[in-house]
């Protein structure tokens, strides 16, 4: 059985691990997304490597936060609440219902984005370019999950905290 510091430690360290991912995401989504990206841009991939090595930083990142906010810091959350995790559902609709979650039905095509940025990778460029352009579109949930999150453990168990892990700047949706 876990001790309360333990669990103290374990959810701070995710809240921190969460803010540092999504820090970089946020920089990656803004240099990447500098240009309109369709499929004659994915085409020239191959002659730019310093964009695919950015389109994969992306990818990378992007996937990174959604994991480790959707399987490890909010099932932490649960269990500090005194719940016990779920499936990944029945834990995003949780978050729902605290008002912690915009929207589940966008979570889960989050989650299913990873697949596609992974799998049509060059395969299907206009294919591939849909999906980096909704995968950036989503990250203005990852964050706002993220900070939602973050200032409800703050409120609930961060008053005994002195350095509490800071919110995300708010990212902006790609238009």
């Amino acid at each position: 059985m876990t001790t309360t510091g333990q669990s103290d430690d374990r959810l701070l360290f995710l809240l921190q691990t969460v803010e540092k991912e999504g820090r970089h995401l946020i920089g990656t989504t803004g240099r990447l997304f500098a240009d309109t990206i369709d499929a004659i841009w994915v085409q020239r991939l191959e002659d730019h490597p310093e964009l695919a090595e950015r389109t994969d930083a992306f990818a990378t990142r992007f996937g990174r936060m959604q994991d480790t906010l959707g399987d490890k810091l909010i099932p932490e959350l649960r269990r500090r609440l005194l719940e016990t995790p779920g499936a990944a559902l029945d834990n995003l609709n949780r978050m729902e219902k605290l008002g912690l979650l915009a929207s589940v039905t966008d979570w889960m095509e989050a989650r299913n984005l990873r697949n596609r940025l992974v799998h049509e990778y060059m395969r299907d460029e206009a294919e591939f370019a849909g999906a980096l352009n909704r995968a950036a579109e989503l990250v203005p949930l990852l964050v706002s999950t993220y900070n939602a999150v973050n200032a409800y453990a703050s409120n609930r168990f961060g008053a005994s905290v002195p350095h509490w892990p800071a919110p995300l700047p708010a990212a902006k949706c790609k238009s």
